[in-house]
């Protein structure tokens, strides 16, 4: 048992920063920190165990991973293709297909390297390998802990349910996303009603457009009224024009509303951590939940903020990797 005992500690960890606050990203490194720790404490057992339970744990720490990437490259550059055919050429939409494309190349340099036989090579190409195994690392723990976090429900009643905008079609119509989002607002709203309590305020997020006619607030609010929902029971923040200024101008809002206010956030469900994470550093009293998006949008969005998310952070990550290099780097020399 004492080889499960790291995985213990990161699993205790990870669930008292949860109860703290289950916004943090820390949360997602202790989860992917737990999960490496008890593969680790199962294949330290394997002498311990039948046969038939050992065949089964090498096939999921090793062949499964090593199938799945194979897969999972190949999926990502078929969805670059359908993202490319649906969304048109934009760089953010061929994110997928680069990152398939990105795990073909880099199995193939591997492979190059390893005929080469050049000490120098097998330096750089084993320090870029494994500076791609952290930022894989922190994109499975970003995976992994934002499906759990989509499975968050919110109990009791709110007083406030914040929509976040997006652009609109035409300069003032809602697009398919931005209505999963409304719809989302609307199901909360009508699911409190039903219970008993009182109506919540639904406080569409999103100002003016310098292509829109209108601000996404107005759109976001008219297109509620048209689903039933009284007027009398929005209320708008047409100022923002980032996800940050969402959450702040919407707290303001809220605060002067009640001081007290407890609210919820809704974004599509891609975005729902990372906009978990800005309500979190803009002191918005209140979780997110996510709206449903077309399967074939959901890869590249979710690379998209994993990369923002990255970034954000990027203090730490590229100081974690300038140390990589460093340290792959003296290894080649002293070798």
């Amino acid at each position: 048992m004492v080889a499960f005992a790291l995985a213990a500690v990161f699993f205790l960890a990870l669930c008292l920063s949860a109860r703290e606050d289950r916004r943090r990203f820390r949360n997602a490194v202790l989860f992917g920190l737990t999960f490496i720790s008890l593969s680790v404490a199962l294949l330290l057992q394997l002498d311990k165990v039948p046969n038939w339970v050992a065949y089964p744990i090498v096939l999921a720490v090793f062949a499964v991973p090593t199938l799945g990437t194979l897969a999972l490259g190949v999926f990502l550059i078929g969805n670059g293709v359908t993202m490319v055919r649906k969304e048109g050429r934009r760089p953010a939409n061929l994110l997928s297909m680069l990152a398939g494309l990105g795990i073909f190349g880099m199995i193939a340099l591997l492979m190059v390297v390893q005929m080469a036989g050049s000490r120098v090579l097998d330096g750089i190409v084993g320090t870029l390998a494994v500076i791609v195994a952290y930022i894989s690392f922190l994109f499975l723990c970003f995976l992994g802990y934002a499906f759990l976090y989509g499975r968050i429900r919110v109990r009791g009643d709110v007083d406030h349910v914040v929509m976040l905008g997006s652009g609109l079609i035409g300069g003032d119509r809602v697009p398919p996303l931005l209505a999963s989002r409304l719809r989302k607002g609307q199901d909360i709203y009508e699911a409190q009603l039903a219970r008993g309590g009182r109506p919540p305020v639904l406080l569409p997020s999103g100002g003016k457009g310098s292509d829109e006619k209108v601000a996404e607030a107005r759109a976001m609010a008219d297109w509620l009224i048209a689903q039933g929902v009284p007027a009398e029971h929005i209320t708008l923040e047409d100022r923002s024009t980032t996800t940050e200024e969402n959450m702040l101008f919407s707290r303001e809002i809220m605060t002067a509303d009640d001081p007290g206010y407890r609210c919820v956030v809704v974004t599509n469900n891609f975005h729902a951590f990372r906009a978990a994470m800005m309500a979190r550093k803009a002191g918005v009293n209140g979780q997110v939940l996510g709206s449903p998006t077309a399967k074939y949008y959901w890869p590249s969005a979710t690379i998209r903020e994993f990369v923002a998310v990255f970034w954000e952070h990027r203090a730490v990550n590229l100081g974690i990797c300038g140390l990589l290099i460093a340290l792959g780097t003296a290894a080649t020399l002293t070798t």
